[in-house]
Parts: C-alpha cells; structure tokens; sequence
C-alpha cells in the first residue's frame, strides 16, 4: 500500500506499556518501514527501551506535532481498543496528522476515509479493516492441497499466535523454503500488505475468505496461516472458519505461560489444562474423521512476565505434559519448531 521506505510515527497514546499496544509492538518488531518515533506522552523524551524494556532505541515523543518534526510520513494507530471502535478523544490528534500532510494507516473497525477523507489533499488513509464486497462459500477443498498448512491456535487473545508465525515465516523463508504466510488480523495485513480482515468479514463467508486466501498460496510448499481468538474464549468466533477454510495438516499451540486463567474481562474462566485443550482442537479440525485431520506439532510460549529460570522451567513443565518441543520463539529462537515442521 505504501512505499517502503516512507518514514513511519505509531499513535500508542496510554497503550506503549500495556496489551491495548500490540498493533504497535508487532510494527517495531517486523516493519520494513523506519520509525522514527512512537507518539505517547507519558513517556515523551525517552526511548521505546528505556520506557518499557523493549529492545528498540525508538524515540518517544509526546504529540503528533513532535512526530511531524521528527520528519515522519505516515502515522499508524499503534493501539487495538477493546472491540476495535475508533475512541472519539482520537478525533483531534488524527485530523491534525492528516491536516498536516501526514498518511494514516487504520487498523480498526472504523472507515476512517469516510470520517476523514475531506482532510486529505497528496495523502491518504488505509482502512486495513476493510473487507472485500463478498467471499465465496467454503468447500473444504484446501485439503486437496497437497503443502503443509500450519495454523497458528491459542489459548487466550493476545497469546502470541501473529508473532510466532511471522517468525516461523521468517525462518523458513531463510531456509529457502517455499513458503506462504496468510494474514488474518490487522498487525499481519499491515506488514504483509495483503490478507483478509477476519473479524470484518460477514460470519457466512468468513471460512470461505481463509478458504480463498489459502488457494492463493497453492504453489508453496509450507503455508503459514496467522490464527484469530480461541475456541477456549467464550467471546471468540474466529478459530472455527480458520480451520474449516484452511483445512490445517498441523497446528502450533499458542500460549502465555504466566497465564492460568483468560484475559481481562472474561478472567474468571480458567485457561483449560494445554494437552486437553490440544486434543480438543484436534477434535474439532477432523469433525470425527470427516475432514482434514491436524495433529498439533509444537507449542510457542509466550515467557512475557517470566524471568529466564522460570521460563525454561515453565517450558519443561509444558514438554513434560504434552511430548511436544516447546519454546519462546522471542527469547528462545525458532529453531525448535522449524525442525518440527521439516520432520512432519
């Protein structure tokens, strides 16, 4: 959608230290664009590091206004508000970025050109979120495919599932691997520059627009597919026309191991013991024998909140119960999972 080596600020105002933020962690993490800036004011002056421990030496600034002289060309919104609605206290500092000649990347629900688009004049604004008019209906036939499709599952939200599979995309690809990545959320659209808004898309069609968007990756060997939700989250329809539409040969587990019980507001449901909650995505994706059978391969931990001893242990912990590598593909390298892949 845009240049890559247009100058990019991220919007993260009150999210930078909190979950709300991922849009912006997954943007410092795997962008191709340079930042030269994350815009939250209780940290202006300081850097992404010293704020908040993340290993990037980005500058925070306090306004838009500053990200301007730092001589950025696109703004993004960093933050996922609960439900993904466009927050009104927003209105000022975006019409004054795009007023000002700034281009707006836009992961939420919102169409902010529809809001917005009379201030434009060179610039422009992506609606990451924006569906196509319709996508067909499924019908099962990505498990005529004879690649492996590896769906990224979860226990929680924000389990991980995104990261983990941009760095198992990664290295494949590394390995000279033919090898697809389908993006099914904001973060992964806006880095891939392709893929469907999951959670857009009307739930008739949803299993057909993976179905759709996994053909389209036919010709690879190993096709990586970003995962949504979980079925173990009473919120949560994402997961199901994930596995309908992509047929999966195989699934990577997802998890925050300092976890026990979900995420805010749904946190008095208990997370449901790892090699249960694997047999029942198993169970799911192979509706008794009658489609595509996925066997689970390997699990990615997300060790946030865990200091390295408690992490290994908590890894072990995990092997022990399940028999499946296990690792924090952040802290620990892919290495582990990349191997399960190639042996399956």
């Amino acid at each position: 959608m845009f240049d890559p080596s247009q100058k990019l600020a991220i919007y993260m105002e009150g999210a930078l230290d909190n979950d709300s933020g991922k849009m912006g962690f997954g943007l410092m993490r795997f962008s191709k664009h340079p930042i030269v800036c994350v815009i939250d004011s209780k940290y202006k002056n300081q850097s992404v590091q010293k704020a908040v421990g993340l290993p990037y030496e980005i500058p925070v600034v306090g306004s838009v206004e500053e990200a301007i002289a730092e001589q950025a060309e696109i703004m993004v919104l960093g933050i996922a508000p609960s439900g993904g609605r466009f927050p009104a206290e927003w209105d000022t500092p975006i019409a004054y970025a795009l007023s000002h000649g700034l281009s707006l990347i836009n992961g939420l629900h919102d169409d902010l050109n529809a809001r917005f688009g009379h201030l434009l004049t060179t610039n422009s604004i992506w609606d990451v979120r924006k569906p196509q008019h319709a996508y067909p209906i499924a019908t099962g036939k990505a498990a005529t495919l004879p690649n492996k499709r590896i769906l990224m599952i979860g226990t929680d939200m924000a389990a991980g599932k995104m990261t983990a599979g941009l760095e198992l995309y990664a290295a494949l690809k590394q390995k000279e691997i033919r090898t697809g990545f389908v993006p099914t959320g904001q973060i992964g659209i806006t880095l891939m520059g392709n893929g469907i808004p999951l959670d857009a898309i009307k739930v008739d069609q949803a299993a057909g627009a993976v179905e759709q968007a996994v053909m389209e990756e036919a010709n690879k060997d190993i096709v990586i597919i970003e995962g949504q939700g979980s079925l173990a989250h009473p919120g949560s329809t994402a997961t199901l026309p994930l596995i309908r539409g992509a047929q999966p040969t195989h699934f990577i587990l997802c998890h925050k191991a300092a976890y026990s019980y979900l995420r805010y507001p749904v946190s008095h449901i208990p997370i449901p013991p790892l090699d249960d909650f694997i047999q029942l995505n198993e169970a799911v994706a192979t509706v008794c024998g009658s489609q595509q059978a996925a066997k689970t391969i390997g699990i990615a931990l997300n060790t946030v909140g865990l200091d390295e001893t408690t992490a290994k242990a908590k890894i072990e912990e995990i092997v022990q119960l399940t028999g499946l590598p296990t690792t924090d593909v952040v802290r620990f390298g892919v290495e582990e999972l990349v191997d399960a892949i190639e042996k399956c």
